[in-house]
């Protein structure tokens, strides 16, 4: 999927659409791809002179990414953060970097689905979190 197509699934736009493309490679896993291009709005004061993508950043690339899982174009709902565990900082993503992501959904319980996600740079291990995404559906 490239971002039109992702923007039909998540309700995210400029400046907060986090990742290009997606693709969906199995029935549990997603992967997703982000390049930094160095002008974003979460690198100017973090930090000035020396940018490094937020790790609050990082975890909102990897849940956007993985909603290609969950995707349901019509039912017409929207994700929803629920609940992040597990999260390790691992290394620093820095402009000019492809972060790729891999999420895989490890179960699922009513609205909520239960995912662990990984990102790397150049094959190098930067952040994984579990997280929970409630979708719930948009009102009419």
């Amino acid at each position: 999927m490239n971002q039109e197509e992702i923007k039909k699934i998540i309700p995210h736009r400029d400046n907060m659409l986090l990742v290009e493309e997606a693709e969906k490679t199995d029935e549990v896993t997603a992967r997703g791809r982000y390049t930094v291009k160095g002008d974003e709005f979460f690198l100017k004061g973090h930090f000035p002179n020396n940018p490094v993508v937020p790790g609050v950043i990082l975890c909102e690339m990897m849940a956007q990414a993985s909603c290609v899982l969950i995707a349901d174009e019509k039912t017409k709902s929207t994700p929803y953060f629920s609940k992040i565990d597990n999260v390790k900082f691992k290394n620093k993503v820095l402009p000019g970097d492809t972060l790729e992501t891999i999420c895989k959904i490890t179960g699922s319980k009513s609205v909520f689905y239960f995912i662990t996600a990984k990102g790397y740079v150049n094959g190098k291990l930067c952040v994984q979190a579990d997280f929970t995404v409630a979708v719930i559906p948009d009102q009419q």
